[in-house]
């Protein structure tokens, strides 16, 4: 499991660089003025330069896609219940994402603002999770019936 975690660590920050970069292009596009806006322009005053702003981003993007990468090892737990696996999944997910939402201005630095981007990444999580909750447990209910079926013609 450790040899899974790492790898899938190692793939996960690039990945990391690359969802965020399109992220980017969608909201510069969404803007529609022709421009490319990497990052959000309070960065450029908080470290200096675009350059500068631009690089922390890409770290942070690189550090969210490596835990998040690592982190899926989780749901292969098999001897761990859905609701560790959840919460643990949850608490890397939250603690990856929120000190970077902070420092990268992705969110309003007040009281107002982290509960507004707490409530925006739970409902988004909630979303995720049960997009993929629904066809596994298809899925396995699928499976069950097949095996069900299976002792029953064999007691036949």
């Amino acid at each position: 499991m450790k040899k899974k975690a790492i790898s899938r660590t190692l793939l996960g920050a690039p990945l990391g660089v690359f969802i965020s970069f399109v992220i980017t292009l969608i909201i510069s596009f969404a803007v529609g003025d022709g421009n490319y806006y990497p990052i959000v322009p309070e960065l450029t005053k908080d470290f200096g330069t675009e350059v500068n702003a631009v690089l922390v981003q890409s770290l942070c993007s690189m550090i969210i896609g490596a835990a998040f990468g690592g982190a899926s090892v989780i749901w292969e737990a098999d001897n761990w219940s859905l609701l560790r696996q959840t919460a643990t999944h949850l608490c890397i997910a939250s603690v990856s994402m929120f000190p970077a939402a902070y420092l990268l201005r992705w969110m309003e630095h007040s009281i107002k603002g982290v509960i507004i981007y707490f409530a925006i990444f739970f409902a988004i999580y909630l979303v995720m999770w049960i997009a993929m909750y629904l066809p596994t447990r298809k899925r396995v209910l699928e499976l069950n019936n097949a095996v069900k079926n299976m002792e029953e013609n064999k007691n036949i």
